[in-house]
C-alpha cells in the first residue's frame, strides 16, 4: 500500500544502531556521465557476526554506483529504521491497549562503497551501465518510493511451498527495494547482464487469511476485547531483552501458538489478519529472481 506522506517517528522507537549514519542527498549527475551499477549483497549483520547468517542464506541487498566522470562511488540500500525485531513484532506498552509498532523502513544513500564488506562474504558485481540522465530520473523515483512506501514487512505469506502457490501477502524489505530499483532502471532503458541473482525470503505458510480489523475496530472503545486480548497474548512472547529463562519459556509459548494451535496474527498495511498456519509453518529460501527487462515503453528511449 502507498501512503500520502511519511509520519514522524515516535521518540519511544529507539535503534540500537543509528539508521543511515553517514547518509547524504542523492547527487545530480551530468547527463552525459556513464554510471556503472553494481549488485551488492552480504549476510545480514555481517559487520557483527561475519558470515554466520550467510550460511543460512539470510542476506541483505543494496546497489552501488560509480561515476565515470568523477570516479566517485555511492551505495544505496533500504532497511528498517529501528532494526529488524522492531519491524517484525510490536511493543506491548503499559497503559496502551493496542500493540505499538516501530516498523518504518526507508532508503539510505551515501558516498562510497565498502568493498571489503560486500566482497568478504557476499557479492559485488557489475550488472549494467546507465547514463547520468537515467540516474537522475531514478533519483526522482527513489524520492517518490521512499515517501510513499514507508512500512517494513518481514514476512511473505504463501498457501504452500509449491512455487505456483497463492501468495497471500508479499514482504516489503531490502531485496524488494533493490528489485524495484532494477526494474525502474530497466524501464528507463538499462540493459542488464545475464547473471544469476538470488534473494532471501522468509515465508510463513497459511490457509486463507481472515481479516480482523484495524487498531480502532479491535482495540478502540467499541472494539473486540476478546480478540484484542488474543492478539496481545500472541505477541507477548516476542518481547525483547529477555533473560535466558524467559527466552526458553517464550520459545515454548511461540511453538504452542504457531505449531500446536496453528495461529499467527499478522499486521499488514495497518490492519490485522489471522493466519491459520499449516506445515511446514516457516521456511527461509534463497530464491533466484532474474534481472529485469524494460517495459515496451522503454525501448523508444
Amino acid at each position: 500500500r502507498r501512503f500520502d506522506y511519511r509520519p514522524k517517528t515516535d521518540p519511544y522507537c529507539q535503534a540500537r544502531y543509528t539508521f543511515c549514519p553517514t547518509g547524504s542527498a542523492i547527487p545530480v549527475m551530468k547527463e552525459e556521465d556513464i554510471i556503472e551499477v553494481y549488485r551488492l549483497q552480504a549476510p545480514v549483520w555481517e559487520f557483527k557476526y561475519g558470515d554466520l547468517l550467510g550460511h543460512l542464506k539470510i542476506m541483505h541487498d543494496a546497489v552501488g554506483f560509480k561515476s565515470s566522470l568523477t570516479g566517485k562511488n555511492y551505495t544505496m540500500e533500504w532497511y528498517e529504521l529501528f532494526q529488524l525485531g522492531n519491524c517484525t513484532f510490536p511493543h506491548l506498552r503499559p497503559g496502551m491497549d493496542a500493540p505499538f509498532w516501530c516498523n518504518q523502513g526507508a532508503a539510505c544513500f551515501y558516498e562510497g562503497i565498502d568493498d571489503a564488506h560486500w566482497k568478504a562474504n557476499g557479492t559485488l558485481v557489475l550488472v549494467t551501465t546507465i547514463s547520468g540522465a537515467m540516474f537522475n530520473d531514478m533519483a526522482q523515483w527513489v524520492k517518490y518510493d521512499n515517501e510513499t512506501g514507508i512500512y517494513y514487512e518481514t514476512w511473505t505469506v504463501q498457501a504452500s511451498p509449491d512455487k505456483k502457490s497463492t501468495v497471500w501477502f508479499d514482504s516489503y524489505e531490502c531485496s524488494k527495494f533493490i528489485m524495484r530499483t532494477y526494474q525502474k532502471l530497466a524501464d528507463l532503458g538499462a540493459v542488464f547482464k545475464k547473471i544469476q541473482t538470488n534473494y532471501t525470503s522468509i515465508i510463513l505458510f497459511s490457509g486463507e487469511p481472515i481479516y480482523l480489523g484495524n487498531e480502532t475496530s479491535i482495540f478502540g472503545p467499541q472494539g473486540n476485547k476478546t480478540l484484542a486480548a488474543a492478539i496481545r497474548d500472541f505477541y507477548s512472547p516476542f518481547k525483547p531483552h529477555q533473560s535466558v529463562r524467559e527466552f526458553f519459556v517464550d520459545i515454548f509459548k511461540i511453538i504452542d501458538h504457531v505449531i500446536l494451535n496453528h495461529q499467527f496474527y499478522l499486521f499488514y498495511n495497518l490492519e490485522y489478519w489471522f493466519l491459520p498456519m499449516k506445515s511446514p509453518y516457516l521456511k527461509i529460501i534463497y530464491q533466484e529472481v532474474p534481472l529485469p527487462v524494460g517495459s515496451k515503453a522503454s525501448f523508444g528511449i
